[in-house]
């Protein structure tokens, strides 16, 4: 690609698909924020309810959650997202999340966070796009041009951010013998504690189909990166990644995971798509014309914000002086009263004025139609009406030129602007080679990542034996903590073989209520599934941390009493007065195909192993000394 950046530099293509990959990454941080204030007491309380060593992170998670809504609707882009990455940074590496409770996912948003500050993706569907606007004097839609990016915007973070990921992850999976055997898909759907509610037994019984998948993940995965960006295979690179990570999505219970790779996937969409998905959205012709008052600035501010709202261009917007004689339905109107109101008609000839105008226009953008029927309603319609006249019989009118702001001017510029448009415009040369130089350091991060972890590590290479050598992987150690924390490179290395060897014990914790009868704490239930919501990172907490395949006692009884202090809390029982027992269970994770593997780990039966039981807030834990023997 390096060769070919002063022509990709100066490809212009469309921003949708950047402005939508904004607007899911925002979607996704948000959900997870939700996530954490949730269940912010099991995450960060050392006893959850107890003992609260941090007050203060439901403040926090409110404040990151007002900056993940600016990052989703694109309002001041650029402090947005740096304070969004700051929050990713903060969160990740100095609170429990980072040792206890890994998402799975974080590093991933790390890195798409970077990418996103450099990237222009308050170009689409962004409030700094209206802001940009009203800056100058007001035209109707069809004069404003698409906006438009270099293509690299959408190149450099697919590449690095997937393509590197994919390649690294690949390299991984070929030490590991389910993979080698086309299971890899197929190990971790067979297993209690990582599937959904979703039964995809139909799926995973079928064992040529799911070899097919197995290696065509493993064909996928190597060869993403050198072959995404062509035309003619970009549409199969698309169709295969999203029916991956849809798949994992909906059948395993990382689904943050899932739903944060499908959010890059906007970007592979081909630009056509995004063409003919906009003809089709888009109304042949509006539907309802709207008349303002074209010496009126807050007017003209008004029907701005609203022509920028209409994504699907069902309103067409006139000024009364010029327009409103051709329209019979307005014909009849004084010139005095025409400007008092916003007026509309539909294609019915209707008129509608004030409020009315204002109902009308959101029901008939589509998306805003739930806003606009409430507005309808007696009581609101009645407020609505008074504050509309308040404003409306005061607003101030001026003689506007076509030099006249309507706003004063939008000043601010993304690090977009200012390295890949201003530089690449006025030193295209020197801006290339210090882009190429930026993309080629990138690169050998991401292959010091895969070398030391994909190569070194996993095939046990001794490198102290030699002075050498040990100097190289220590420093290749100092690079990665740095390039990992900033720029979420990592290894890749997910459900491997290491993971589910020896993986053939589960653990679940049921308590006797105030009635004697032993019930299952809403964490896992029978079949041994970690129930919703306590999927993501607490499903990470306790199936990869807590419970392993080869338990260690101290770490389980840990997480023990933050579930059953947590859950007993949200229960309202009295953890005084409440026993809870330690139900443990025998299952297989096979290297090779086996029928209906999922229903008969299921079936498999729980035995009591221990208890756990709280007395003036301090648990005492009955486990055996070796849980790896029973």
């Amino acid at each position: 690609m390096l060769p070919k950046l002063p022509a990709l530099l100066a490809k212009q293509v469309p921003a949708t698909g950047i402005g939508l990959f904004r607007i899911a990454y925002g979607l996704v941080t948000l959900q997870e924020i939700i996530f954490l204030f949730y269940f912010n007491h099991l995450i960060f309380d050392p006893i959850p309810f107890i003992d609260v060593e941090f007050p203060t992170i439901p403040l926090f998670l409110c404040l990151w959650g007002l900056v993940a809504c600016a990052v989703t609707v694109g309002y001041r882009y650029q402090a947005a997202l740096l304070s969004n990455y700051l929050f990713w940074l903060v969160f990740v590496n100095f609170t429990p999340m980072q040792r206890d409770f890994d998402g799975g996912f974080d590093l991933f948003m790390i890195g798409a966070n970077f990418f996103l500050l450099f990237m222009p993706g308050e170009r689409a569907f962004s409030l700094d796009n209206l802001r940009r606007k009203l800056s100058t004097p007001f035209v109707p839609y069809q004069h404003y041009a698409p906006a438009t990016v270099s293509v690299l915007a959408y190149y450099v973070p697919v590449m690095i951010c997937l393509g590197f990921l994919y390649f690294d992850s690949a390299i991984h999976k070929l030490f590991a013998e389910h993979w080698r055997n086309g299971l890899g898909s197929w190990l971790p759907s067979t297993q209690p504690y990582y599937v959904s509610a979703l039964d995809m037994s139909w799926l995973l019984n079928n064992e040529w189909l799911e070899k097919t998948i197995g290696y065509t993940i493993l064909v996928f995965q190597f060869t993403f990166i050198f072959g995404f960006h062509q035309r003619r295979l970009r549409p199969v690179y698309l169709l295969v990644g999203m029916a991956i990570h849809l798949g994992i999505t909906l059948s395993l219970n990382i689904y943050p995971f899932g739903l944060g790779m499908l959010a890059f996937y906007t970007l592979l969409v081909p630009f056509s798509v995004w063409r003919t998905v906009g003809r089709w959205l888009c109304a042949a012709q509006p539907v309802l014309t709207v008349f303002y008052d074209k010496q009126c600035p807050l007017c003209n501010r008004t029907v701005l914000t609203l022509n920028h709202l209409d994504i699907f261009k069902c309103i067409d917007f006139k000024n009364a002086q010029d327009h409103a004689a051709n329209y019979p339905a307005l014909a009849a109107l004084s010139p005095q009263t025409l400007l008092t109101d916003l007026f509309a008609v539909d294609g019915q000839g209707r008129l509608y004025s004030g409020v009315d105008t204002y109902s009308q226009i959101l029901v008939k953008m589509r998306w805003l139609a739930p806003m606009g029927l409430i507005l309808r309603l007696p009581g609101i319609h009645l407020l609505a009406t008074r504050q509309y006249r308040a404003i409306a019989d005061t607003r101030a009118r001026v003689e506007c030129t076509s030099t006249c702001l309507v706003s004063p001017p939008f000043t601010e510029t993304t690090a977009y602007q200012r390295y890949f448009v201003g530089l690449a415009n006025t030193k295209p040369k020197a801006f290339t080679r210090k882009l190429g130089k930026i993309l080629t350091a990138i690169v050998l991060l991401q292959l010091n990542s895969t070398f030391h972890y994909g190569i070194v590590y996993r095939l046990d290479i001794d490198t102290t034996q030699n002075p050498v050598t040990n100097i190289m992987a220590k420093g290749s150690n100092a690079v990665l903590e740095l390039s990992q924390t900033f720029l979420g490179i990592a290894p890749h290395a997910l459900y491997l073989h290491d993971h589910f060897s020896g993986y053939d014990r589960i653990v679940a914790i049921t308590y006797t209520d105030a009635q004697g009868q032993e019930q299952w704490l809403p964490f896992v239930n029978e079949q041994g599934r970690l129930l919703a919501p306590n999927w993501g990172r607490v499903h990470s907490m306790w199936a990869n941390i807590a419970v392993t395949p080869t338990i260690n006692n101290v770490r389980l009884e840990k997480f023990i009493m933050k579930v059953t202090a947590f859950w007993g809390h949200q229960l309202g029982l009295n953890l005084n007065n409440t026993v809870f027992h330690i139900q443990l269970k025998k299952i297989n994770a096979p290297n090779h195909w086996v029928y209906d593997q999922l229903h008969q780990n299921f079936a498999a039966p729980w035995v009591p192993i221990g208890s756990a039981k709280w007395t003036n807030n301090v648990i005492a834990v009955d486990l055996p000394n070796n849980i790896n023997s029973l």
